[in-house]
């Protein structure tokens, strides 16, 4: 595939661009007092207890799979309409208490012009992977013009918003890093591994590279407005606490650091990271997602233990329960509401993304019940 934007880009998007490098973490944001997922994820006490769907940007639309009918994923991502429209769906259907912004763990990479693909049925592909010193010394940097029309996509979703908040995203240093040397997704991680632990300078090297390009992609969506940001990493469950904590933490902190004068709520999610909770709220986030594995109260109180006084939260409904009966998924997300009480603060989510067969009239009943409590 062609990358959209390169740093010699001269187009009207870089106008877009420059306008957002001139904001800074000091300019003017949305003023969103009550809305209630920030006001949860910054300790208060919200109007009810806020939700939003991880993937709900897609997936089970039929929306969304006609207005996607022919686009590349990659396309859809830098097409400014588009994903503003696809980043509305969900809002207008589900009544939700946030947009997540339509986008991918690689496009940073794409767009700093990595050869990537994403494949249907398999995931981000990577045309050569990267392994050795010389391939990590041929990375490219990712400059804000390269993601400008990322930032009008969000210029134009906050014309539309209203007191809605929205999310910016980005994938973490771990989980490009694991995209890049393995070619695509994977079971065991054992060529990332092998190099963290055989190659640990370069492993630095590597991780450290992609904190910035991160750091570049999440500066570009605040610099444009957005209300929120969640770094996500998707594959630190592979991870004991002890590889995580010297191979990984580091970097993600670097990551969450880096944004913290725009004072936005951070949230960090990991899939599988039951035994990572800790070090994952030492990277520094204010709200740690939690999947399906460990309850919200379990959480809570691990977070405690290990010197969190006032754990904020987000999650856990199993994905997969979707598929159930009405009263089984309405007893789950009365207990995981009940279980989020015992945070000092909980913003109902999934234990992960939603799944493509998803019924969306069952995510709307969620809404609604989740509202209701």
């Amino acid at each position: 595939m062609t990358v959209p934007f390169t740093s010699s880009s001269t187009s009207a998007a870089v106008g877009t661009a420059a306008q957002s490098g001139q904001a800074g973490p000091s300019a003017a944001r949305r003023h969103l007092p009550d809305a209630p997922l920030l006001v949860a994820a910054r300790g208060g006490t919200p109007k009810h207890v806020p939700l939003w769907f991880m993937r709900q940007a897609g997936r089970s639309l039929p929306e969304y799979r006609s207005v996607r009918e022919g686009v590349p994923m990659l396309q859809a991502c830098f097409d400014p309409a588009l994903l503003t429209e696809i980043t509305m769906q969900p809002v207008r259907r589900h009544g939700v208490d946030a947009a997540i912004l339509f986008s991918d763990i690689v496009v940073p990479l794409y767009a700093a012009g990595l050869s990537i693909d994403i494949v249907p049925g398999t995931g981000p592909v990577v045309a050569h992977p990267v392994r050795t010193a010389a391939d990590v010394d041929a990375l490219p940097e990712l400059v804000p013009e390269q993601v400008a029309p990322v930032a009008d996509g969000v210029s134009m979703l906050l014309e539309e918003l209203g007191e809605t908040p929205l999310i910016g995203f980005a994938g973490a240093p771990f989980t490009l890093a694991s995209y890049l040397i393995e070619g695509g997704p994977s079971r065991n991680h054992e060529h990332t591994k092998a190099l963290m632990h055989a190659e640990p300078e370069l492993w630095h090297r590597l991780a450290s590279r992609l904190a910035d390009v991160t750091l570049t992609f999440l500066k570009a969506q605040l610099d444009a407005g957005v209300d929120a940001v969640q770094l996500f990493d998707s594959w630190a469950g592979a991870l004991s606490p002890k590889d995580y904590r010297e191979f990984v933490l580091p970097h993600s902190a670097r990551v969450l650091a880096g944004v913290a004068d725009y004072e936005v709520p951070r949230i960090h999610f990991g899939v599988g990271t039951g035994e990572l909770l800790p070090a994952l709220h030492d990277a520094g986030p204010d709200v740690v997602g939690v999947d399906w594995r460990v309850p919200l109260d379990e959480a809570a109180r691990r977070l405690r233990a290990a010197g969190q006084p006032e754990p904020i939260v987000q999650g856990n409904l199993d994905p997969a329960l979707l598929m159930a009966s009405w009263p089984v998924i309405e007893s789950e997300v009365r207990r995981i509401v009940e279980e989020g009480r015992a945070a000092s603060g909980h913003i109902f989510n999934l234990g992960h993304g939603v799944l493509p067969e998803t019924d969306p009239e069952v995510l709307t009943r969620v809404a609604q019940l989740v509202h209701s409590l």
